[in-house]
């Protein structure tokens, strides 16, 4: 089969993140989350006819995608305390990203609406992550070393913009229809580890063919 994408929409405080971030290391594949938007940003940025010329390399040797890679990897968690605004040309960037993303290599995407983006590739599995709020809440004080006030409110605004973005780049569509997404799981009662070896298991039966790395790997290296 040609590359393979997963996909990752998530709640804040579920886990999410952790869980894409361990299922590409097990796939030996790379994860792109932020390093996307900031692309994107930078891109946005750029002289028209400038980026005209550089969008033509996307998936060359010396592309943005290249670029992509030397990115930092954002480690911690990404609040949104703000009003969603939606930005168009901003998002244009970031689906053209992802889209020569997908046409380029196998990798997991977090957020974004990938799996919206993605949707008529055959070769993409598409997850959503969901858990209860009091472990939302209490991954997230822990993890952000905040008080639960602060985590509370951040949880709350966070899933909101969430929720108005996916809205309002799909054309209606809300973020937790389950039809969007091949699985939905929650963290809380299946467990990290668990949602990744299932996420794994997955794999192996829509796609018997895949190549990639599905066998288990110690946790003590994750």
């Amino acid at each position: 089969m040609d590359n393979l994408v997963i996909t990752f929409a998530r709640g804040f405080g579920t886990g999410g993140k952790e869980i894409a971030s361990k299922l590409a290391k097990e796939l030996n594949i790379n994860c792109y989350e932020n390093r996307i938007y900031k692309l994107a940003s930078q891109m946005s940025g750029l002289d028209e006819e400038l980026f005209e010329k550089q969008s033509e390399k996307l998936v060359e040797k010396n592309g943005i995608l290249n670029i992509l890679k030397t990115l930092p990897k954002t480690k911690h968690y990404i609040a949104r305390n703000e009003e969603f605004n939606g930005d168009d040309i901003l998002f244009y960037y970031q689906k053209q990203i992802i889209n020569d993303l997908a046409a380029s290599e196998s990798c997991v995407i977090v957020g974004k609406c990938a799996d919206w983006i993605l949707r008529g590739n055959p070769n993409v599995v598409s997850i959503y992550i969901e858990a209860p709020r009091d472990f939302c809440l209490k991954r997230t004080v822990e993890h952000m070393h905040v008080s639960e006030e602060v985590a509370t409110n951040t949880i709350k605004k966070t899933d909101q913009y969430r929720a108005d973005y996916y809205k309002y780049y799909t054309g209606g569509n809300y973020w937790t229809n389950p039809v969007n997404y091949d699985m939905t799981l929650n963290s809380e009662k299946i467990g990290i580890d668990n949602c990744v070896s299932l996420i794994k298991e997955y794999i192996k039966i829509k796609y018997p063919d895949y190549q990639g790395n599905l066998i288990a790997t110690n946790k003590e290296d994750i």
